[in-house]
């Protein structure tokens, strides 16, 4: 895999030129800014911007009127290699809060499906089953707020429309009938990514290889697919598992948060 390329590609398809992550979702450039708009449950923030010292407080403070019409609090998603080299410091300067950064992971899809071993729990073991209605949902966001301390009004919500349009994998790890472990997929359509989020493991189940054989579950069925590449956005607890599996960093992505 070039490194090179296939970060160019990802910038051309996730920020540059990216498609509305969902029904109700505005993708527009703004000047040198592309951002995305939407109601609950979209995702409201910056995606790539082209600014340097003379235009960047600008167009900071215009993303932060344009929100706040909007009356939704938002996220500047910053990389590494974006400029000016101080877009951090501005950002913290204009009431931004930066949340931990995480790592730009990509892998090819045919290297990381394959088969993975579950650890055994009782008579039937760990299972995997996959998301297809309410019930299922519920589970990933039971496991989401347990995990992640995450809102489950919000996961719950962004699961249901996209099981809807067909836009989502989503499974579930079940020990002795009580889920342990959830994690989703997203399906970009028209690009070559799909795109691995969540994972979450209970805390006495980690260390068992449930992670890596989620990672290896949605991968087979990205693969079928036809999609070429998954993509992750990994923490510092995932990055070392992701490393072993394959997966290759291609840069540092920081969200800085507003509202």
């Amino acid at each position: 895999m070039d490194h090179d390329e296939v970060l160019s590609l990802y910038e051309r398809r996730f920020r540059r030129e990216p498609a509305p992550e969902m029904p109700g979702a505005v993708v527009e450039r703004a000047g040198a800014v592309v951002r995305q708009s939407g109601p609950a449950p979209c995702w409201n923030g910056v995606l790539w911007s082209d600014l340097d010292e003379r235009t960047a407080d600008a167009a900071i403070a215009e993303q932060i009127r344009h929100y706040a019409e909007l009356g939704t609090e938002f996220e500047w998603k910053l990389y590494d290699h974006d400029r000016p080299a101080d877009l951090d410091r501005r950002l913290l300067a204009a009431g931004f809060t930066a949340e931990p950064p995480e790592t730009l992971m990509v892998a090819e899809t045919a290297r990381i499906a394959v088969p993975a071993a579950l650890p055994a729990a009782g008579p039937e073991g760990v299972q995997l089953v996959p998301v297809t209605g309410m019930d299922g949902v519920e589970l990933v966001a039971d496991v989401h707020e347990r995990v992640f301390g995450a809102s489950r009004v919000r996961i719950r919500e962004r699961l249901a429309v996209q099981l809807a349009e067909g836009s989502v994998v989503a499974v579930l790890a079940m020990a002795g009938g009580v889920p342990v472990s959830a994690a989703r997929m997203d399906l970009h359509s028209g690009t070559e990514f799909a795109s691995l989020w969540g994972g979450g493991t209970d805390p006495e189940w980690r260390g068992r290889g449930i992670y890596r054989a989620l990672v290896a579950y949605r991968a087979r069925e990205a693969l079928a697919r036809g999609y070429r590449y998954l993509q992750v956005d990994a923490s510092a607890e995932s990055r070392p598992i992701l490393t072993r599996l394959g997966f290759a960093a291609l840069a540092t992505t920081t969200p800085y948060t507003y509202g």
